[in-house]
């Protein structure tokens, strides 16, 4: 009999979100008590800060949480940047009017006599609508206000392009370090991508580099918002309670921090798309048989093939910033160490805008989501006239026999076109072009049916693993610059290693030998009860 699943227990069922911030009485959320107590401690010290995190981290959620959790001490103003229109950056007049606008709107009661001062900015029919009397309005309501007020501001990334911001942080500056005699705000806090800290080096991009900051007095905000597996476990547990699919949500958890590297929208978007779009399919027509490892991965292969808003920015930041692809392009396909630099202002960018993270100081992309991701990107943009690409297009049909993937004939067809089109190239061609080719080969042939991920943890200027899933069957095929004899027996033998991860008594080796001697071709090598393919380029 068909298990039996308990209906949400709430009025209105939980969701996972993905669009805006989340509300713990309509979605399933993280435990954030603990990052909270951590950010409540800054506040009480009297921090200032900012919380820059790349697109869709969690910043609005983690902004509301505060707002919330420091209520019962505090004054807690939330502004949002986004919602002022951009003419009130334009000049110091039009900003100090909006601001206060804002300020009128966000606060329900004020001492007595402020409220009129501030609506006196707000409606443009003050003396003097300066920031500088402005901030004296400010400073006499928090000398005023029963309580201490606590300033947060979400996408402050809509302002730091002008100079008039620039002055907005340099009062907040001036006020912070005379808190000791005067009264302001207990502590103010920034949320956006960009660290605020860094941004006088993006006014003007024709201009010398200054490095005193206007925001140089805020503390290190060295809260983890990523979520670890125990976080996804309990936000998974609140699911079950709900649902009861029987999932082993410890496991679960686990797959998808390994793809997400607990990168808060991905890992609601999996999610979602189990909940949502996996479950009710054919293939899995009810949540017990969607919550499963075969159920993830295709959500896996769901969430890389779509255009989202994250994937948009992504793409964005590197036509932005030609660096950036560079940098994206030799950790990918070349396998390059690149140290995790903090002081170099490519590695800053690259980090803030949430394409690399510090492993071990190696500059590493963030996870395996966005390495699929990138690398479509990149085969995307070359598969036009591509040679490699249009063959495998053209001959797909005879590699899938029963319905089954024929990896050997993949390889044994890949060494075929590769030798014909570029057997006579320079050995450094081969080098630079090799793994990007046979992505290049595969992907028209598994496309719409199959997904293929890359091991980070194996991949060096060597080597690269790749995963490649196809209607529920997995293959393990290592990618290597041959570097003799002892070198490709190691690699064997890693590779023989590495199938014991998915329990498999196969897997596939492509080598690109630059050995004049090298016979050319595809061979079978038995290493115990595994059996590794081997082709030769």
């Amino acid at each position: 009999m068909e298990k039996m699943m308990p209906e949400a227990k709430h009025r209105m069922a939980k969701k996972f979100n993905v669009n805006g911030y989340c509300d713990p009485e309509l979605h399933y959320m993280v435990d954030l008590s603990g990052r909270l107590k951590t950010i409540k401690a800054m506040v009480d010290e009297g921090d200032y800060f900012t919380i820059n995190r790349a697109r869709q981290y969690g910043k609005t959620t983690i902004l509301a949480a505060m707002a919330d959790y420091l209520k019962e001490d505090y004054e807690v103003v939330s502004l949002d940047f986004q919602t002022m229109s951009s003419l009130a950056f334009e000049s110091e007049e039009m900003f100090v009017t909006a601001f206060a606008e804002e300020l009128l709107d966000a606060v329900d009661s004020f001492p007595d006599g402020i409220e009129s001062r501030i609506g006196t900015f707000a409606q443009n029919t003050a003396r003097i609508c300066s920031l500088q009397a402005l901030f004296k309005v400010l400073n006499h309501w928090c000398a005023k206000a029963a309580r201490k007020i606590i300033l947060m501001i979400d996408e402050v990334d809509t302002a730091t392009n002008n100079q008039v911001f620039l002055d907005f942080l340099a009062q907040l500056r001036a006020c912070y370090l005379k808190r000791r005699r005067i009264s302001t705000f207990q502590s103010v806090v920034l949320a956006g991508v960009v660290d605020v800290r860094s941004i006088q080096r993006k006014l003007r991009p024709d201009e010398d580099h200054r490095d005193n900051s206007p925001w140089n007095i805020a503390a290190d905000f060295l809260v983890d918002m990523s979520f670890s597996v125990e976080d996804i476990a309990g936000m998974l547990n609140q699911y079950e309670a709900d649902y009861g699919t029987g999932m082993d949500t410890g496991k679960m958890a686990e797959l998808i921090y390994g793809y997400t590297s607990g990168y808060p929208y991905l890992v609601s978007r999996l999610c979602k798309l189990l909940d949502e779009r996996i479950s009710g399919t054919e293939a899995f027509p009810d949540k017990p048989r969607a919550w499963t490892e075969a159920g993830f991965y295709e959500a896996e292969k769901k969430l890389v093939k779509e255009d989202n808003p994250l994937y948009q920015s992504l793409i964005g930041k590197l036509k932005q910033y030609p660096v950036l692809k560079t940098l994206a392009g030799e950790l990918l396909f070349n396998g390059r160490t690149v140290a995790y630099t903090a002081t170099a202002d490519y590695i800053k960018d690259a980090a803030m805008y949430g394409f690399i993270r510090n492993e071990d100081n190696v500059a590493v992309i963030s996870n395996r989501i966005f390495e699929t991701v990138l690398y479509d990107y990149f085969v995307a943009g070359e598969q036009i006239g591509n040679l490699m690409y249009h063959i495998g297009e053209q001959e797909k049909n005879q590699f899938i026999v029963g319905g089954h993937l024929d990896m050997r004939r993949v390889l044994e067809k890949f060494v075929e076109t590769f030798h014909e089109l570029y057997g006579k190239k320079d050995d450094k061609f081969i080098e630079d072009v090799g793994r990007k080719y046979f992505i290049l080969f595969l992907k028209p042939i598994i496309n719409g049916v199959g997904n293929y991920s890359i091991e980070s943890r194996t991949r060096d200027n060597g080597r690269m693993d790749i995963v490649i899933f196809y209607r529920g069957e997995r293959y393990v095929l290592e990618l290597k610059l041959w570097r003799g004899k002892a070198y490709n027996q190691r690699g064997e033998e890693q590779l023989s290693d590495y199938l014991d991860c998915f329990g498999l008594k196969k897997g596939y080796m492509l080598s690109f030998n630059f050995n004049k001697k090298k016979v050319i071709g595809v061979k079978e090598i038995v290493l115990g009860d595994r059996l590794l393919i081997e082709a030769v380029v």
